[in-house]
């Protein structure tokens, strides 16, 4: 299996496909995650010229714009990808009624709010799946706690956590859209969040 200190210190200069190919050469189940939002096609695409038929999760809240279905339904069909779509025990439109609509940060019905529409899905989709690998895009310069995550990381339940595009730049990010002609979404909500560079806890709580 990968060894999370060699392997960051082997592949440290590696470009994103590098690390893909590499990972996926050691995983027995490799698995990606994907919330369709800005540049989610890169790493869908990039993975999809390595390596047909990786299993793809989606953890769909209910809560996301039209463009966001849009863009997913048109790279699921393109990139032909195996995708297993999880959504919350509990409807959008019935936290709405029931609860007074998405709680802002500081609200105390946020955490719970965050567990129902985020970790509990994608927990229930990592179990069911059970993947050796899990590939995401998470990047660097997205938020504070991400500067200082390495390539390859541990996540939950013993899977090991590669991130390809941790040091890609959205300048970089922008330019493999354009060469491949991949659609991107601009108007991208996730109710979790409440401020962009802001984690939602997957990469922080599990």
């Amino acid at each position: 299996m990968i060894d999370i200190a060699s392997a960051n210190k082997e592949l440290a200069d590696a470009t994103p496909q590098e690390i893909i190919e590499w990972s996926l050469g050691k995983a027995s189940k490799p698995l990606i995650s994907t919330h369709f939002g800005p540049h989610e096609a890169v790493i869908l695409h990039m993975v999809s010229q390595i390596q047909t038929g990786v299993k793809v999760i989606w953890v769909d809240s209910g809560y996301n714009t039209r463009q966001t279905y849009l863009v997913a339904e048109k790279l699921i069909e393109s990139l032909q990808l195996d995708i297993e779509v999880y959504t919350p025990t509990m409807t959008s439109m019935r936290w709405d009624c029931a609860h007074g609509g998405i709680p802002e940060v500081d609200d105390e019905r946020h955490e719970r709010f965050t567990q129902l529409f985020k970790l509990e899905p994608f927990a229930r989709a990592m179990q069911d799946q059970s993947p050796d690998v899990w590939l995401t895009a998470v990047r660097s310069e997205q938020t504070e706690f991400r500067q200082n995550m390495g390539i390859f990381g541990n996540g939950p339940d013993g899977v090991i956590k590669v991130a390809p595009l941790l040091h890609w730049k959205e300048a970089d990010m922008d330019a493999y859209l354009q060469k491949h002609d991949l659609p991107n979404v601009t108007n991208y909500f996730d109710p979790t969040k409440g401020l962009n560079n802001r984690e939602c806890g997957l990469h922080t709580q599990l």
